[in-house]
C-alpha cells in the first residue's frame, strides 16, 4: 500500500497508521516527549537510550545521597501544551524556587541578566564613561553586518561593555573566538536586550505598556531534580505496555527504498535489531548520518562531521557548610580561572542535598572532548575546584568534604562559521526518508532549552497524525528565554 504523504512545513511526513511501531533513538526530554505521546495515542513505541541515566543532559545525577543537574533546569516556558505535560507527568512534586543569577567579575557581582545601573555602579566611574562613550559610537557607527556574536552585541551594548560582560566568558564557553560565532546564537540568548532599553527602564524614562516582557522572579523545579520528571516520563510509557531499553547504544539506521526500515543497536546482551515504520531520532546529526545504511552521499558525510560540538565536565563538590551565597547559579567572568559557571544545588531544591549543614556545588568547565580538561584525572579536578572556589573567595578549601565528576558529551551544538551550510546539506538529504523525523537539541544541531526540544518532539508527533507544522521554526523568532510576557487584563 502506498503511503499519502502529508506536507509539513518543507518536508513531506509518512503519517502513522494503525499498528505502526516507533522507534525513539534517545530517553532526553525530546524523545520520551515523543514517545509519551504515541503511547497515550495507542501506537507501539521502543526507546534506545545508550546511558544509565535517562533524561540526556537534563537526567539528575546521584552521588551518595546527593542529587545534582548536569547544568541547572529551570522549568518555565511560555508553551502552553509543555507545560500541561509537565504538570500531567509531575503535578504535586513541582516546587516553587527564587530566581537569582549574577555574574561574578573581579571580586564584584553583577546582575544576570544585564542591569544597566547595577553594572555601570559596579565597573566603577571611569569604566562606566568608557562604556557610555563606546555605546554612543556604536549607535552613531554601528557595523553593517551583524553575521557574528561580536558584531551582533557590540551594535547593542559597545565595545567596551562587551569586551567586559559578554567576549571572555561566551569564548570560555564555545572554545572558539566571539568572531566565529554566528549571530543567531546571540539573538536566541539575548534579542530584546540594549543598553539604551535598560537605562530608559532604570529611569523610568520608557512608557510600560499592559503587554511590557519582564524577568521571571521564579520557577518551577521538581524537587528531586529534572531527572525526577523524565523518571516519572519513562515509568509511565513502560505501564501503557512499551519499552525505554538502557545501555542500547544505537550503531545503525537501516534504509530501503527510501524508508527507514529498522534501527540496530549494541545492548548488554549484544546486538539487537528492531523493525521500524517510524524513527524518532534525538541523536546528534553527526551520530545520526554516520548511523544510517547503506552510507549516505560522500558530500552529506562530509557536512556531518563537520559539525561540531562543546562537551563540558561537571565536578560537584560536597560543602561542610550551607548558605555560602543566595544564587541558584553564578555565571564566572573572572579572569584567571578556568570554571564557567557555578550550581548551587541547595538553592534548587533542599531535598538534593541530604545532610543537614552541607551544601551541594557544580563548578562547570567547558572543555572539547579529548582536551585538557576532558581527560584530566578526577582528583585533578576536584584540586582544580578547590583551588578555583578559594581564588573566587566563595569557599576555603578546607570545608570541600567529598565530591565527583561527571563528563557530558556534546552538550551544545556549536554555531561556528561553517555549521548552517552543512546543516542545510544534512537537512537535504534526510528530509527524503519521510518515514524519520529528527527532533531536539542535537537532533537538530539548534540551541533549545528543555521546552522547545519538547514542542520541536510534539511538533513531529503531530504531523505525524496529519499536522502541518514546521519543526524547524521552533525557537526562531527570537524572543529572549529569561522574560515572560504580562498580558493584558481584559476591560
Amino acid at each position: 500500500m502506498t503511503d499519502v504523504v502529508a506536507q509539513a512545513g518543507p518536508r513531506a511526513v509518512a503519517p502513522l497508521r494503525p499498528g505502526d511501531h516507533v522507534v525513539v533513538v534517545g530517553a532526553g526530554p525530546a524523545g520520551l516527549t515523543a514517545a509519551y505521546l504515541l503511547s497515550q495515542a495507542g501506537y507501539r513505541v521502543t526507546v534506545f537510550e545508550g546511558d544509565t541515566l535517562v533524561g540526556g543532559i537534563s537526567r539528575t545525577a546521584h552521588y551518595r545521597g546527593f542529587r545534582f543537574d548536569i547544568g541547572g533546569h529551570r522549568f518555565f516556558t511560555k508553551i502552553a501544551p509543555v507545560q500541561a505535560l509537565w504538570e500531567e507527568i509531575l503535578g504535586d512534586e513541582f516546587i516553587w524556587v527564587p530566581r537569582l543569577s549574577r555574574i561574578h567579575y573581579d571580586g564584584t557581582y553583577f546582575n544576570y541578566p544585564l542591569k544597566a545601573t547595577n553594572a555601570l555602579r559596579g565597573v566603577g566611574v571611569v569604566n562606566a564613561v568608557r562604556i557610555v562613550i563606546s555605546y554612543l559610537q556604536a549607535r552613531l557607527s554601528p557595523s553593517p553586518r551583524e553575521d557574528t556574536f561580536e558584531e551582533w552585541v557590540t551594535n547593542r551594548f559597545g565595545q567596551r561593555l562587551y569586551e567586559i560582560f559578554f567576549k571572555t566568558y561566551t569564548e570560555k564557553v564555545w572554545g572558539i573566538p566571539c568572531t566565529e560565532i554566528r549571530a543567531e546564537w546571540a539573538a536566541q540568548r539575548i534579542q530584546g536586550l540594549s543598553l539604551e532599553k535598560a537605562l530608559l527602564n532604570a529611569v523610568a524614562l520608557n512608557k510600560r505598556s499592559d503587554d511590557i516582557k519582564s524577568l521571571i522572579h521564579q520557577f518551577r523545579y521538581p524537587r528531586l531534580g529534572p531527572g525526577q520528571m523524565w523518571e516519572a516520563c519513562a515509568e509511565r510509557i513502560e505501564a501503557m505496555g512499551n519499552r525505554v531499553l538502557m545501555q542500547h547504544r544505537v550503531t545503525q539506521v537501516e534504509v530501503a527504498d527510501q524508508r527507514v526500515v529498522a534501527v540496530h543497536a549494541e545492548s548488554p546482551e549484544g546486538p539487537v535489531r528492531v523493525a521500524a515504520d517510524h524513527v524518532i531520532s534525538t541523536t546528534d546529526l553527526r551520530t545520526l548520518v554516520g548511523a544510517i545504511t547503506p552510507p549516505v552521499a560522500p558530500t552529506v558525510a562530509t557536512a556531518a562531521a563537520g559539525l561540531r560540538y562543546r562537551d563540558f565536565v561537571t565536578v560537584a563538590v560536597i560543602i561542610d557548610r550551607d548558605h555560602l551565597f543566595p544564587d541558584n547559579w553564578i555565571y564566572v567572568h573572572t579572569p584567571g580561572v578556568q570554571v564557567g559557571r557555578i550550581q548551587n544545588f541547595n538553592n534548587w531544591s533542599a531535598a538534593m542535598v541530604p545532610v543537614p549543614g552541607q551544601t551541594c556545588l557544580g563548578l562547570e568547565y567547558f572543555c572539547f572532548e579529548g582536551d585538557g580538561l576532558w581527560t584530566m584525572p578526577d582528583d585533578d579536578l576536584l584540586a582544580l575546584a578547590r583551588h578555583e572556589l578559594e581564588v573566587l573567595g566563595l569557599v576555603s578549601p578546607d570545608l570541600v568534604r567529598d565530591g565527583t565528576v561527571i563528563r557530558q558529551r556534546k552538550a551544545y551544538p556549536v554555531y561556528d562559521a561553517a555549521y548552517r551550510d552543512h546543516l542545510d546539506v544534512i537537512r537535504g538529504a534526510l528530509d527524503g526518508l519521510p518515514n524519520l523525523h529528527t527532533v531536539g537539541r542535537n537532533g537538530m544541531h539548534k540551541y533549545n532549552n528543555q521546552d522547545h526540544s519538547m514542542l520541536t518532539a510534539m511538533m513531529a508527533v503531530w504531523n505525524m497524525q496529519g499536522a502541518r507544522h514546521d519543526v524547524w521554526a521552533v525557537n526562531t523568532d527570537f524572543e529572549y528565554h529569561e522574560e515572560q510576557r504580562v498580558e493584558p487584563r481584559p476591560a
